[in-house]
């Protein structure tokens, strides 16, 4: 009651202290927000207008001592010299930002921090502007002692974009009762390159899947309104065509013509911008040679006038200077500013970037101050929409009380356990019985609380965590489990294959747990851009981390000895159950042709003990689908399903098809599809296409399944996917019961880009495909549109 009480007398000593009783037209809430914004914008100078653009890094803007936080000289300095309008990652915490769970804050500290943070910001600058405070939140908020989920390619494994939103929400709430106002995420770039370090953080290599799940995210984070006290803007990531760089180098460029770019890489964003995303960011890469931080292009022609997005677009971290330093278009630091702000950029993540070069290039005449004045409208339409201006502070007790709550974490482990994949299951060997007396457990990611929780994670106390190895035990005892590492991740001097040999031979069933790791630690060293950089070892250990923003990877082997692990335990002839622990898909061919069950869990998050253990033992009947195909070699690449025709040709080496297609999962029980009927109607202006079949659960466990429709146009102008995506939906089927499936397919599904760059439905034949995933086609019927 008491932390209430000073909550409330600090705001309305705000509003009486800098307001006072006759307040100036931008501090009149009965207001529009446009007459507010110009009224504001009058009264501003040169130098704060630039300052509103400046995202700066947050994590030095507080002071922590003891149980008490302020605001830091950083600070002072940031407002009073340089007029700054938002902060970046001031919560968050990970070797980059040097905060540790004994430097950075809980959830109560972090929402006291910035009151601090704002209550200095309006008193202390002279228009007492409150700051925007952005957030990293792609799978949880980024800070000590919240709900940590599956990294985001495990999110869309799911097929769930139901319980994304609701995952959404949580992480939205979170994040807003500690003083975030906006979440970096979803990031939407296509994963069609598997050696980029960053393909956990997508939602794979589909447009369609991509664009569902964007959708879930900005709807869940943005909610009904910003002014709840709940939700928080989205900003989607990066803009555009990121995900596919030369080589899988993060950031370099690609070339890749209108039309792609149109019907690939772009959908997600539109569909996200569709509903009502006011945030977008731009990308590091350049796309046939114009940077997309200095691309019109890409922010003026199709993000504004074309999709009419309303919001604001900042750069990543530090590609305004990257302009100069990186790309080489720009000679200056001016006119690498006055490049942004021509461009469409409206904020500076880094705040190096506009600051002093680009109030000189406004001076010198470089760029309108009219163009200035518009960017610096479209932050602060945020501010007041969200009602910044009335009430910038949150309740320390709240964000105590209900920051990774029960439901919160029950949650994470739900989306867990949906995500996870069941790639193989040779003679049913699972689920396994709990009436198992000896079970080994195997492998660096058995228990390493940090490998399971990938990129951008804060640390987190270990009792927050459950490890597959606590998972299990949780199931079946301790006493009836073994544990033995093995070996590491990546480093080779660590060796226990004899112990983990013998462990297998003492057990009546041996899960190993494999794969990778995005887990930074505090030896690794970081670029400005806070990506990780790769080093060789010194002589000493090697980290782990062979994933995560800047490990791109040259193969896609399983690394160090763990493949040499997993022989020699297979070798016993004691059952072996093979679980993933990765961030990327890692090539499977040995373990495919010689492990009878494995199971792809991605990255997890805090739950995925428990939640692997809940498969693993029948409690959950798996039913994750693979958002991104996982390819027999990287001589393959790229390798994803819906290439253009014509029909690709095998290798002399091996045939052309992934180990594992887009859309892959099995289930414990037996899924049959029936009955397909297919009704047409309209014409190329207004085509519709009803879809209906039966599927039905012919095992004796219920479970879900994930249905899957695909479409191809057999003849068109320009050539089109040998199949597309075009709806699914999982449905829980009980055992012995059926499920009648029904779709609508119209327009937006069949159109294509012609040689005119319209996009136009042609008259002829599509071949409708009904499956299980991309290459499990259980039934499929031509129709015509005419």
């Amino acid at each position: 009651m008491y932390q209430k009480v000073i909550f409330f007398l600090l705001s309305f000593g705000l509003v009486l202290g800098v307001f006072g009783q006759d307040r100036l037209p931008y501090q009149d809430a009965s207001l529009d927000t446009e007459t507010r914004i110009q009224d504001l914008l009058k009264r501003m100078s040169l130098e704060e207008k630039v300052g509103q653009l400046s995202t700066l890094l947050g994590w030095d803007m507080y002071e922590k001592e003891g149980g008490k936080v302020s605001h830091s000289k950083a600070l002072e300095q940031a407002v009073q010299e340089r007029y700054i309008g938002s902060l970046w990652a001031t919560l968050r915490a990970d070797p980059w930002t040097q905060k540790t769970l004994v430097s950075g804050l809980d959830p109560e500290l972090a929402a006291k921090a910035t009151n601090a943070i704002q209550d200095f910001a309006v008193r202390q600058s002279r228009l007492g502007i409150p700051l925007i405070l952005a957030e990293e939140a792609p799978h949880g908020h980024m800070a000590i002692g919240t709900t940590v989920f599956p990294t985001s390619i495990g999110q869309s494994s799911t097929w769930n974009p139901l319980l994304i939103e609701e995952m959404a929400k949580t992480i939205a709430k979170e994040t807003r009762l500690q003083g975030g106002h906006i979440g970096y995420g979803p990031v939407l770039d296509l994963a069609r390159e598997p050696r980029w370090s960053r393909v956990e953080e997508t939602y794979g290599e589909d447009p369609y899947l991509n664009s569902q799940m964007g959708m879930a995210m900005v709807k869940g984070f943005q909610g009904e309104s910003l002014q709840s006290g709940e939700n928080i803007v989205s900003t989607l990531k990066h803009f555009a065509a990121y995900g596919v760089p030369e080589g899988g180098h993060n950031g370099s460029g690609m070339s890749v013509g209108q039309r792609e770019l149109n019907q690939s890489y772009f959908p997600p964003f539109k569909a996200a911008v569709g509903v009502g995303a006011l945030s977008v960011m731009t990308s590091y890469n350049s796309i046939d040679g114009v940077p997309s931080t200095a691309n019109p292009y890409l922010f003026r022609e199709m993000l504004r006038k074309q999709w009419g997005f309303n919001g604001f677009v900042v750069s990543d971290l530090g590609s305004i200077s990257g302009l100069r330093g990186s790309h080489h278009v720009a000679a200056t630091g001016e006119e690498a500013a006055s490049l942004a702000l021509r461009a469409g950029v409206d904020a500076d993540l880094g705040g190096n970037g506009f600051d002093k070069n680009l109030v000189a290039a406004v001076q010198k005449g470089m760029v309108e101050e009219s163009m200035l004045d518009e960017a610096v409208a479209n932050v602060l339409r945020l501010k007041f929409d969200m009602g910044l201006f009335e009430n910038p502070f949150v309740d320390p007790s709240r964000a105590k009380q209900e920051v990774r709550k029960l439901e919160h974490i029950q949650l994470a482990r739900q989306v867990a356990k949906e995500s996870i994949t069941l790639l193989k299951n040779e003679g049913n060997l699972l689920p396994l019985s709990k009436s198992l007396r000896k079970v080994a457990v195997i492998g660096p990611n058995a228990d390493n609380i940090y490998n399971q929780l990938g990129d951008y994670t804060a640390p987190q106390p270990e009792s927050n965590v459950v490890t597959v190895l606590e998972g299990i035990q949780n199931k079946i005892g301790k006493e009836n489990v073994e544990y033995v590492k093995g070996v590491a991740v990546r480093d080779t001097t660590q060796l226990d294959i004899d112990l983990a040999v013998a462990a297998a031979k003492r057990a009546e069933v041996v899960v190993m747990v494999l794969g990778g790791s995005s887990a930074r630690d505090f030896t690794i060293e970081h670029e400005d851009t806070g990506a990780a950089r790769v080093s060789q070892s010194n002589g000493g250990i090697i980290s782990d981390m062979e994933s995560g923003e800047g490990y791109d990877r040259m193969t896609l082997d399983l690394m160090g000895h763990q493949l040499k692990l997993l022989q020699a335990v297979q070798e016993t002839g004691t059952p072996v159950v093979l679980v993933l622990i990765k961030g990327r898909p890692l090539l499977l061919n040995w373990a495919a042709e010689n492990i009878p069950a494995m199971l792809d869990a991605w990255y997890p998050g805090q739950e995925g003990g428990n939640a692997i253990a809940d498969v693993l033992f029948g409690d959950y009947n798996p039913a994750g689908r693979l958002p991104i195909s996982v390819p027999v070699s990287v001589g393959q690449l790229p390798v994803y399903y819906n290439y253009k025709v014509p029909k690709k040709h095998d290798y002399v080496e091996s045939g052309a098809e992934p180990l594992y297609a887009f859309g892959h999962g099995l289930s414990y029980t037996e899924f049959v599809y029936e009955d397909l009927q297919v009704a047409v109607g309209g014409d190329v202006e207004n085509p519709t296409v009803s879809v209906t079949f039966q599927v039905q659960n012919r095992g004796e466990m219920g479970g879900d399944e994930v249905v899957q429709l695909y479409l191809r146009d057999l003849i068109s102008s320009t050539v089109t996917p040998i199949k597309q995506l075009v709806r699914f939906e999982r449905a829980y089927i009980p055992a012995g019961d059926q499920k009648t499936f029904t779709f609508e397919l119209g327009k937006e599904e069949m159109q294509l880009l012609n040689m005119d760059m319209e996009w136009v439905v042609e008259p002829g034949e599509f071949d409708l495909m009904v499956g299980a995933s991309s290459n499990d086609i259980r039934m499929s019927q031509i129709f015509e549109i005419k």
